[in-house]
């Protein structure tokens, strides 16, 4: 046997003995969430129905191991379209390095009874109650505190993910869950990218009306910074309590946001304008000057001058013109919230290697399942991992409590 056939034959025989008790049917049971039939582990009891969509079903649980409640996503018939497989593989493997606060963690995934005739993925993440889109459009009134909170904490999450050269590209209040004491994580990272990756971007991704200028006018040739725009659409949504850009279509898109901060520099903003269509189109379009942050912000919809000031930095045309992340967290409008153990947070930086090897390897669905296998079964011995060491760390603590007594 060769070296490399060796490799995967012990590769595969360490998953078989990872996953002998993870897969074996008998250890789950079925429950009906929306009309979706869920096959989950007997430790987890359905709780309620969350949310549906294009991506899949969202079941609210209990994790009975640790009593405590955690959302699970099922993505049914994973496999049948390689471009939303390769989604949903690419959120787990970047789910698998990041460890922040401000970013909604993977706790667990539901191997498989059979590696080979799987379709449908279970992903186990930390439940939140609700989301920001949610809160912008309910009855409770938000207030200047509340914005800061929000943005300072996707702030602190997209310092985390730019630090390891990673761009979100969907930002979205939807996308942003928060809990009812105003924590806030950052999810959905089927879309995201490193910049690090040799491969080219693309131009469809960003739900249109979040999208930065330049992806709609440049291609392939985008940052971070995009990241940063959406950011200011979001402020701006909760301050004036609709959509800032929604635009119909991406002409549409531009000229909203030419309406708001005006027709780019000729001779110093379209430099960063690299397709040619965008490019002519912009040149003949009728100058337009920048409207007034502070009326269109301020006045009956309340932005504080801090407030509006950021807004005027994130929503800059030129992207090298636009303020960082960086620049962002140490904005006068988060003053009151530069907290020594904020400042930690928001110090922090993604320390695991963030690998896309596997993207070579699902070319096919037969390569895309194998891949999912593969990371179901490392996730489910990593979240098994953490239960053995939880059961350790609780029975010291049984003991120490015995020993006092």
């Amino acid at each position: 046997m060769s070296r490399k056939s060796k490799s995967i034959e012990d590769t595969r025989n360490m998953f078989k003995k990872m996953t002998t008790k993870a897969t074996d049917s008998k250890s789950k049971h079925q429950f009906l969430v929306s009309g979706h039939k869920f096959n989950v582990d007997t430790f987890y009891s359905p709780h309620k129905a969350v949310g549906s969509g294009a991506y899949g079903v969202v079941c609210a649980t209990i994790d009975n191991r640790y009593n405590r409640k955690v959302a699970i996503k099922k993505c049914s018939n994973a496999f049948e379209d390689i471009i939303d497989g390769k989604r949903i593989l690419r959120e787990v493997r970047l789910l698998q390095a990041f460890d922040h606060e401000n970013i909604c963690p993977l706790l667990d995934m539901i191997p498989p009874t059979d590696p080979h005739k799987f379709t449908d993925v279970y992903i186990v993440l930390n439940y939140m109650e609700s989301d920001l889109h949610k809160i912008i459009y309910s009855r409770n009134k938000l207030t200047d505190e509340h914005y800061q909170y929000f943005v300072y904490q996707i702030l602190r999450g997209l310092k985390y993910l730019h630090s390891k050269k990673v761009i979100h590209r969907d930002l979205k209040p939807s996308n942003l869950l928060v809990n009812s004491n105003c924590d806030l994580k950052i999810c959905d990272f089927g879309l995201a990218r490193g910049l690090d990756w040799k491969t080219e971007l693309t131009e469809y991704v960003v739900t249109r009306w979040y999208r930065a200028p330049e992806i709609m006018c440049s291609h392939q040739d985008y940052n971070e910074k995009i990241d940063m725009w959406s950011v200011g659409t979001i402020l701006a949504e909760m301050i004036r309590g609709k959509p800032l850009f929604a635009g119909d279509h991406y002409i549409h898109q531009l000229n909203l946001i030419f309406e708001l901060i005006g027709t780019p520099n000729l001779k110093d903003d379209l430099e960063c304008v690299s397709n040619v269509k965008a490019l002519k189109y912009i040149q003949k379009l009728s100058p337009k000057t920048t409207k007034s942050f502070e009326k269109y912000f301020g006045g009956c919809h309340g932005a504080t001058p801090d407030a509006i000031d950021l807004l005027k930095k994130l929503l800059r045309f030129n992207p090298n013109k636009r303020i960082s992340v960086d620049e962002a967290l140490e904005h006068p409008y988060f003053r009151a919230l530069h907290s020594e153990k904020n400042k930690q947070s928001a110090d922090a930086v993604c320390e695991k290697e963030v690998s896309y090897d596997w993207e070579f390897k699902c070319k096919t669905k037969k390569g895309l399942k194998q891949q999912m296998y593969k990371a179901c079964v490392e996730v489910r011995a990593e979240s098994q991992a953490k239960w053995i060491e939880h059961q350790k760390n609780a029975s010291k603590q049984d003991k120490n409590i015995k020993n006092e007594h």
